[in-house]
């Protein structure tokens, strides 16, 4: 069966980090692009950052997170990281990981089948 499994949300003061995983079973996670998206009560999901096959090396980050977020793969381990820092109020919200399926923008939902059931990250004093 294939699945992925967010892990590392949870409740940070502003300015702090977390480390989201995204772990796969039941299919080699390097043959994907991985994207990780979030949702905020009653916003759309929005795409937050992606991260090429293993083969590509490419990334590419929404401008509200470019300079504070950085996403990793380590395909041995069938992960993919998202490094989150300097976390404002703003960036409140469940994110999802998801492996794209479909040739098109990366941080378009559409564009992705393989979705994780999402982690809580909370940014709040």
């Amino acid at each position: 069966q294939l699945q992925l499994v967010e892990s590392g949300g949870g409740l940070v003061q502003p300015g702090g980090s977390l480390r989201l995983s995204c772990a796969a079973s039941g299919f080699t996670l390097g043959n994907y692009a991985i994207g990780w998206f979030r949702q905020a009560p009653g916003k759309e999901r929005e795409g937050v950052s992606y991260i090429s096959s293993s083969g590509g090396g490419y990334t590419n980050y929404a401008d509200s997170v470019k300079d504070r977020f950085t996403i990793s793969r380590d395909n041995v381990k069938s992960t993919v990281y998202l490094q989150m820092n300097s976390l404002k109020s703003e960036d409140t919200a469940v994110y999802y990981c998801a492996a794209k399926s479909r040739i098109g923008s990366w941080n378009n939902p559409v564009n992705y089948y393989y979705w994780g059931q999402g982690t809580q990250v909370t940014v709040s004093s």
